[in-house]
Parts: C-alpha cells; sequence; structure tokens
C-alpha cells in the first residue's frame, strides 16, 4: 500500500501545472501527478505539509489512473482501469 497527499493546485494554469481544470496534485511516494478529477474509496485524514502552512488530505492505497477522464482513482485494492 502507498501514501497519497493530495492537495488543491493553486498553480494550476501556470507553465507546468497543468490546465485550468487540473485542480489536484497528487502525490505518490514523493511523485508528483496532477488531475481534473479525483475518486477516493479509503478512508482519509488532514495533516499539515511539511512546511508547517498548506494542508493536505492524505490517506493509504494504490492509484489508478483514468487518463481518458483525467481522474485519480485510489482504492483499497489494485485496480486496472480499461481504456476504450
Amino acid at each position: 500500500m502507498n501514501k497519497y497527499s493530495i492537495r488543491f493546485n493553486k498553480t494550476r494554469g501556470q507553465p507546468g501545472r497543468g490546465s485550468m481544470n487540473h485542480v489536484w496534485r497528487v502525490f505518490e511516494n514523493g511523485k508528483e501527478y496532477l488531475f481534473k478529477n479525483l475518486d477516493i474509496s479509503v478512508p482519509v485524514k488532514s495533516e499539515k505539509d511539511e512546511n508547517g502552512m498548506d494542508y493536505n488530505i492524505c490517506c493509504q492505497g494504490y492509484l489508478a489512473i483514468d487518463r481518458v477522464t483525467s481522474t485519480a482513482v485510489i482504492t483499497a485494492e489494485i485496480k486496472q482501469l480499461v481504456e476504450v
């Protein structure tokens, strides 16, 4: 199981920070992903980030990426998404 930290993307729309619709920043083991949508089906809690100024939503689980809808899907079991 991996740990995920999720933040609102305050820099969306800027170069390299996704479109204005990429509102979620998802961190998986230190790697950052940008998404338009988020689907979490595991328990979540809040925590302060490393700088102590901002808050994250955090959870543990497995990430599946739906590239068609730009959705991060975090579940308790490994899930494979089928692209059509």
